[in-house]
């Protein structure tokens, strides 16, 4: 078997998810061609499928350190190494490092689309960042927009439709993270003015998606080109367009930079601006708004919640840990990628102060030994005491684990977002620390909106005195376990009704204001 036949063999082992059996002729493969570069990123892939993302790190650096960007075939291939290595230092809480890789990638795209799609990775990453400026952010903005040389905005068009048609475009319409807490807004809007459309960017199907394509007008434009999918909308007359997925995986912003709708308003999936002008509002509320120097858009400010969430049936509340075990359970089930140092250095001095108190973290990323290795190294830099940490993988019963935690910690400056709903919501007390960025203030609006506010602090030594006073108060985790459901059913975070009225109000208004002229 020669090497061509020998790497498509790997690869259809590697996209059946036979990993061990593609890694191993992979190796084979280089031992046979030892100076074959593209054997190298398919590798990079298989250890990334196997969660060895300490040792992808170091294959795909040797790949980077092997190929030539002036030559046209290595340039593809290096844009796909940085995105495997600055994809991977974000999931390994490296944003800077990240970032910088994914706008490499940017640089060496083979097209303007691609590029945008890895700018768009870099500002992802760098949401987690706790040394990017405005400065920063500015720039990948830039960065972004210069490659939106070949868009060109459609001429400015507005309507006079009976009722305002609202189109709503994500790569999310799926059991996802977002749908709990974008479904009042995308199934609940009036009829009676109102006309709803869906603009999907993505193929999954499930019983979300069954749903809502009874709700509304649904488009499948995932397969479409950014030109043609804004050409639909623009042809669907649409007045409103909301985008639920900023700069988020599979996002089409190059879409919306044709301007295809009188109004177009980014929020909810995504927790930072787009930096783009083709976007005229950000939908955010009084509590999360913050510093509104940090957007291109203009901010909508909804008086209690921009997001109403809709929990999952079932998972009921238990009884505190610490009734059963005799010690205190920090937590925190955010995305590992969420964790600055500044975060485990508040997290080191409260398990200090607390005395027999563990932590327990819960991401996919500590589902594999290779990441375990890696984080507890980490962790151990910091003075962690190892015996006093656990590591969990991700399940699929996750809110079950709430039952092992007595207080959740949140992260900054990406603060917590569904899952700080999923505490509150299975009687568990969210301590948050907030700043002036959009993204670092969703516990400061969540804690605010149940009646919690006291638990959103604005410094360090807040946040580590709040997480010890609630250690050593038994009856107050006991009095939030049993009563924070209740408190969250009659916050304004459930009052699905009010907030989509809300909302209404606020799509008529915004309609008018843009003043355009009737075509």
């Amino acid at each position: 078997m020669d090497s061509i036949e020998l790497y498509s063999k790997a690869l259809a082992e590697f996209k059946a998810k036979n990993f061990d059996a593609a890694l191993k002729i992979v190796d084979e493969l280089k031992n046979l061609e030892p100076t074959w570069k593209k054997p190298f990123l398919l590798e990079a892939y298989i250890l990334r499928g196997q969660g060895r993302l300490v040792d992808l790190v170091a294959v795909a650096e040797e790949l980077l350190s092997r190929l030539n960007v002036n030559l046209p075939d290595e340039r593809a291939l290096a844009a796909d190494a940085f995105n495997v290595l600055g994809m991977t230092c974000s999931r390994m809480a490296m944003p800077e490092a990240g970032a910088e890789f994914l706008t490499l990638s940017a640089r060496t795209s083979k097209n303007n689309a691609e590029a945008c799609t890895e700018i768009s990775n870099a500002l992802f990453a760098a949401v987690a960042s706790e040394k990017f400026s405005r400065a920063d952010f500015d720039a990948l903005y830039a960065e972004y927009k210069s490659f939106l040389s070949d868009v060109e905005p459609f001429a400015p068009k507005s309507y006079a439709h009976k009722k305002i048609r609202v189109g709503f475009m994500s790569a999310d319409f799926h059991q996802h993270p977002v749908m709990f807490w974008s479904w009042d807004l995308l199934t609940r809007l009036n009829k009676n003015f109102f006309a709803t459309y869906f603009y999907s960017t993505d193929k999954h199907c499930d019983v979300v998606t069954k749903h809502l394509q009874t709700v509304g007008t649904w488009r499948d434009i995932s397969d479409m080109t950014d030109f043609d999918a804004a050409k639909l909308i623009r042809d669907d007359e649409i007045d409103i367009l909301v985008d639920l997925s900023g700069h988020t995986a599979d996002n089409r912003l190059r879409v919306a930079a044709y301007k295809p709708a009188t109004v177009q308003i980014s929020g909810i999936g995504y927790v930072n601006s787009t930096g783009l002008d083709c976007f005229d509002y950000f939908l955010s509320d009084v509590h999360c708004a913050g510093d509104e120097s940090y957007f291109a858009e203009k901010l909508i400010r909804l008086p209690n919640s921009h997001i109403c969430y809709a929990p999952p049936p079932g998972s009921e509340v238990s009884v505190p840990p610490h009734m059963r075990k005799g010690f205190v359970t920090f937590g925190s089930f955010n995305n590992y990628s969420k964790i600055t140092d500044t975060i485990l250095v508040a997290w080191k001095k409260i398990l200090d102060r607390v005395p027999e108190s563990r932590l327990l973290l819960k991401h996919s990323v500590f589902g594999t030994p290779d990441c375990r290795g890696f984080i507890s190294k980490r962790l151990e830099s910091f003075g962690f005491d190892l015996a006093r940490v656990e590591m969990r993988g991700f399940t699929a019963n996750y809110l079950d684990d709430y039952a092992d935690i007595d207080v959740a910690l949140d992260t900054f400056p990406y603060t917590g977002g569904v899952t700080t709903c999923e505490a509150l919501w299975m009687g568990v007390p969210v301590v948050s620390l907030y700043g002036d960025r959009h993204g670092s203030r969703f516990g400061l609006s969540m804690l605010t909106n149940v009646g919690l506010d006291e638990l959103a602090v604005a410094t360090v030594d807040e946040y580590i005195s709040r997480a010890v006073m609630l250690a050593g108060d038994s009856e107050l985790l006991n009095l939030l376990r049993r009563n924070l459901r209740n408190m969250m059913k009659n916050s304004p975070l459930l009052n699905g009704d009010a907030y989509v009225r809300e909302v209404e109000k606020v799509f008529a208004q915004i309609l008018v204001d843009a003043r355009p002229t009737v075509v």
